[in-house]
């Protein structure tokens, strides 16, 4: 039979075998180490899109937008704190270093947050001038590294955020590699310059929940009673994680799924360890609940957070507040298409970025080299992450009066429907278009 003329089937790529996996697999067999980069998971994943609101019709009646209130701001640390944290908006700015960001990034975030009447926080490193001489409201992050700790910064703080671990990387520590180590970075942590820095995957002077009860008192009494206690843990076991935190004397639990971002880590934790936030919320907001301190211990979760609908379900869940990092730095000017010529110049795209490590970040963001750091100017990128956080509040309410709610607060999982069996088991709503919701016994 001549076959010289028989159609051939094209070629088709594996989905265990992707381009991506096999181009791993290469780099991996040529180098004999892991991948390090920043940013958050890239893999699909359970998300808030999953999920839909049941707006007003007959059944409820919408609030009129342009002459009825709904209100936005949220109280944190009420419990405990002699002097709680008002915030205008229910969205803070995540816990990202200097050393990560260069300084201007970090005057940015905090002169956005102030004009949009929320708080930063200073993440791993210690506190600049810059930051907090911006941030009417700064969080002061206190890690296992102890990099950068100082109680006079404690006190100068409006609260204290004990990390316990962080989405992108639960159960392991951060890196910052020695090209990030400036002199000035180096100082503040007391590091060698040049050298990567790699941080403890936990706190060096306690071991367990009973320990922590005793840490929390200790930064009580540092700060006279004043501030707010968060702690921070990575979403794995949201349930027992939460009970614990409150158990120990938290004011404010944060939560962060595991799309949230990174200054760098090992790929395959990125993509592997850790649970969305969409499974979190639910079970984090349940052991508030059998301890009757829902809304007395306020949740803010992180991960993934993009635009007012992922806030306004975010709430609906349970959270009282959500927090952002990877879209604040976008938002600054990050992975900005107009920088295309030079993300490629670096063997990737202005979409794919993050390549962060690295400290060659042409938008000035994600640097420490002094030349392209000067390239973000923080008093404009500032006012594009206010614009930001505004949009994002706004879309919240929008979609919170549609729904008859006088206050974002009063949304609740009854707004709510999913798409997919898995986000309805997760988020323990009904799939649309039924009274069912997997898992659930009546």
């Amino acid at each position: 039979m001549d076959v010289s003329n028989v159609p051939k089937t094209l070629p088709r790529h594996s989905a265990t075998f992707d381009p991506h996996t096999l181009s791993e697999i290469r780099r991996a067999a040529a180098t004999g180490i892991y991948d390090i980069r920043g940013a958050g998971a890239k893999r699909a994943l359970p998300h808030f899109d999953d999920l839909l609101f049941l707006g007003a019709s007959m059944s409820r009646y919408p609030l009129e937008g342009y002459r009825e209130k709904c209100d936005t701001d949220v109280w944190l640390g009420t419990r405990f704190a002699k002097k709680p944290i008002h915030l205008k908006i229910p969205v803070t700015i995540a816990g990202m270093s200097f050393g990560s960001l260069s300084a201007q990034a970090k005057e940015a975030l905090g002169r956005g947050a102030t004009i949009a009447g929320t708080s930063t926080t200073t993440g791993d490193g210690g506190m600049t001038a810059e930051e907090r001489g911006q941030s009417s409201i700064l969080v002061y992050q206190y890690l296992p590294s102890r990099y950068g700790m100082n109680p006079d910064d404690l006190r100068k703080a409006d609260a204290i955020e004990v990390v316990i671990g962080q989405g992108a990387k639960p159960g392991g520590g951060g890196m910052l590699l020695g090209q990030k180590i400036s002199d000035r970075v180096a100082e503040m942590r007391t590091l060698p310059k040049g050298i990567d820095q790699r941080s403890a995957c936990r706190h060096p002077d306690w071991t367990g929940p009973d320990d922590l009860t005793i840490k929390i008192d200790e930064l009580r009494e540092i700060t006279d009673h004043e501030k707010p206690i968060y702690v921070k843990v990575g979403a794995t076991r949201p349930y027992y994680d939460v009970a614990l935190a409150v158990k120990s004397g938290a004011d404010v639990v944060v939560l962060d799924g595991m799309q949230g971002g990174t200054a760098a880590t090992q790929d395959v934790f990125i993509e592997h360890v850790g649970i969305p936030l969409l499974a979190a919320i639910r079970p984090a907001v349940q052991a508030l609940q059998d301890l009757g301190m829902h809304r007395k211990v306020q949740l803010i979760v992180s991960g993934g957070i993009r635009n007012g609908a992922d806030v306004a379900k975010a709430l609906a869940l349970g959270a009282d507040a959500v927090s952002v990092g990877t879209a604040a730095l976008v938002a600054l000017g990050d992975n900005d298409p107009a920088l295309e010529e030079e993300y490629r110049a670096l063997g990737t795209t202005a979409g794919a970025y993050d390549d962060w490590q690295d400290g060659r970040d042409p938008a000035g963001i994600t640097t420490q080299d002094p030349l392209l750091a000067a390239r973000l100017d923080p008093v404009a990128a500032g006012r594009r992450l206010a614009n930001y956080l505004s949009v994002l509040t706004l879309e919240a309410q929008t979609i919170a009066r549609a729904c008859g709610k006088s206050h974002l607060h009063n949304l609740e999982p009854e707004d709510l429907v999913a798409l997919t069996i898995e986000a309805a088991a997760m988020a323990r709503v009904p799939l649309a278009g039924t009274d069912w919701i997997p898992g659930h016994v009546f």
